[in-house]
């Protein structure tokens, strides 16, 4: 066998960090992740994954280039991947500029101390479906141009075109993987999937609430994101950088979603629900649709698991039917 790889996870306490860290740990890697505040992070989703004692965590501002030098300098990693920043659609729109630095800064931060190091590192950035904004329904791909119509998509644009400069002007192993929505038990319920979800579980025990939503004809391209974390591994195991969008292939309405996770509970989600205009945004990405084709001719990943099958482990780890490490 070689030497240990070791990999550095910016942005560890979110879902895709913790799936990544234990992806990578069961491909025997040292794996270090960071967060703003080490110490004071509780970092529930390694705990809840049963992984925490495994992973070395460090403190790191990505929007602090001497923080992030401090950082690589100290891990020494085979590879980096850039999970951190801002990540709701939604909360972009009220917070703005903090949307762009976390995002666009941070990976700026990360590219140039790579540069300055000279470092034989492969860097893998996150970026996101809302970077095409509205493709009039036409699935896109790694040529689709960027149109992007929320703060959170302009961020992961700046931050995408970063990657490719870098790549391209400084020869180094730097990619975007274009993730289209993933979900799972760790998202936070600030999501529309999972307060969807836990909405309905919790009606079906016996409350009486209602649950209130916006738009409910937004198609998205919903995958399982354990699955997806394999994806950006693979990406950096390939001889040169690329691109990759990475998706299902197969949208579904946000009605769609809602339904399957109150009949997941015996439930008809038209009798819980209310649509409340206050919650449209001032624009929105109505139908994402994608072609996923190129990951796996030349990846060799696929998305396994279908939206019903997501909503439906969503459930029934939220009712305790499973459990979550069993996933």
């Amino acid at each position: 066998m070689g030497a240990t790889k070791t990999a550095l996870i910016c942005g560890l306490s979110g879902q895709d960090g913790a799936y990544l860290a234990r992806f990578l740990l069961r491909q025997g890697y040292r794996v270090c992740g960071t967060s703003r505040d080490a110490q004071m992070s509780s970092f529930d989703n390694l705990d809840r994954l049963g992984i925490r004692g495994d992973i070395e965590v460090l403190s790191m501002a990505p929007n602090d280039f001497r923080s992030v030098l401090n950082v690589i300098s100290r891990v020494e990693p085979d590879e980096i991947y850039n999970l951190s920043g801002q990540s709701s659609v939604g909360l972009s729109f009220e917070q703005p500029m903090e949307t762009m630095e976390s995002i666009a800064i941070g990976t700026l931060n990360i590219l140039e101390v790579i540069r300055f190091l000279a470092a034989k590192v492969r860097f893998y950035s996150a970026g996101s479906s809302e970077c095409f904004g509205n493709t009039g329904g036409v699935p896109a791909d790694e040529d689709t141009p960027f149109r992007p119509c929320s703060p959170y998509g302009v961020a992961k644009t700046t931050a995408f075109w970063e990657v490719a400069n870098y790549r391209e002007g400084y020869q180094l192993y730097a990619c975007t993987g274009v993730l289209f929505n993933h979900e799972s038990p760790l998202r936070p319920s600030r999501f529309v999937t999972r307060k969807v979800v836990a909405a309905a579980c919790r009606i079906a025990a016996g409350s009486v609430e209602r649950l209130t939503l916006g738009n409910l004809a937004i198609e998205r391209d919903w995958g399982w994101a354990p699955e997806y974390v394999e994806a950006m591994w693979r990406m950096l195991q390939q001889p040169q950088p690329a691109d990759f969008v990475i998706a299902s292939g197969s949208s579904s309405r946000l009605s769609g979603f809602v339904e399957a996770a109150f009949a997941g509970v015996g439930l008809n989600w038209e009798d819980h629900v209310d649509i409340d205009e206050r919650l449209l945004r001032p624009t929105d990405l109505m139908v994402s649709r994608a072609d996923p084709g190129r990951a796996a001719q030349v990846l060799g990943w696929r998305a396994g698991k279908s939206m019903a099958e997501v909503v439906r482990l969503m459930v029934e780890v939220e009712r305790g039917s499973i459990p979550l490490r069993s996933l």
